[in-house]
């Protein structure tokens, strides 16, 4: 699938892609700051890592998704974009597959909830002057909202990005910067 074609596959079944504004704040951030190899966690359908390695031909980009049927087809418009040499497909679970490597961008956009286990498992990953972005912090307006969020899941999914939040604002290691574009992103830097 071409870009376009992924954008409409997943609008039409409500697969969860970065919003347009997002993975254009994504893409500049990357090509800014020369960032060449990149640990994504949560494929979908490969619509953000092609993005990632469309910036430049040196980028390498390895990602991980659980979702089998989502997989399969990332491992396929991975494929009509002929880009099998620089994106690295891994099926399973992140919080229980292995990666090895160093990395200069780890990008979180998998469970909300797991944010905290994603950040601690793969930061050991990222090179010296490196970056941890993760995404949906917002989630769809209801993280920051004064009014309780409709449902019991979706009220404990923000207090879980809540604890997160929480979390990296204690955390004397990182220093974090929120950017309010598309669904809201956190960028993450060793102090």
């Amino acid at each position: 699938m071409s870009i376009k074609e992924m954008e409409d596959y997943a609008s039409k079944y409500d697969i969860p892609i970065m919003e347009k504004e997002g993975i254009e704040f994504l893409t500049k951030y990357i090509k800014d700051n020369n960032i060449k190899s990149i640990l994504e966690i949560g494929t979908a359908i490969g619509y953000s890592a092609i993005r990632m390695c469309n910036i430049s031909s040196d980028i390498t980009v390895t990602t991980i998704e659980r979702d089998e049927e989502r997989y399969n087809i990332a491992v396929e418009n991975v494929k009509s974009n002929n880009l099998e040499d620089r994106i690295t497909l891994i099926l399973g679970d992140a919080l229980e597959v292995d990666v090895t490597g160093k990395y200069d961008l780890i990008f979180i956009d998998a469970a909300k909830a797991q944010s905290i286990k994603f950040f601690t498992k793969y930061s050991p990953l990222l090179k010296e002057d490196g970056t941890i972005i993760t995404d949906n912090i917002n989630f769809h307006g209801l993280t920051f909202s004064k009014d309780p969020a409709p449902t019991r899941n979706l009220r404990q999914l923000t207090r879980k990005i809540n604890d997160y939040l929480k979390w990296l604002e204690d955390n004397k290691e990182f220093t974090s910067k929120y950017v309010n574009i598309g669904d809201g992103v956190m960028i993450s830097k060793r102090v």
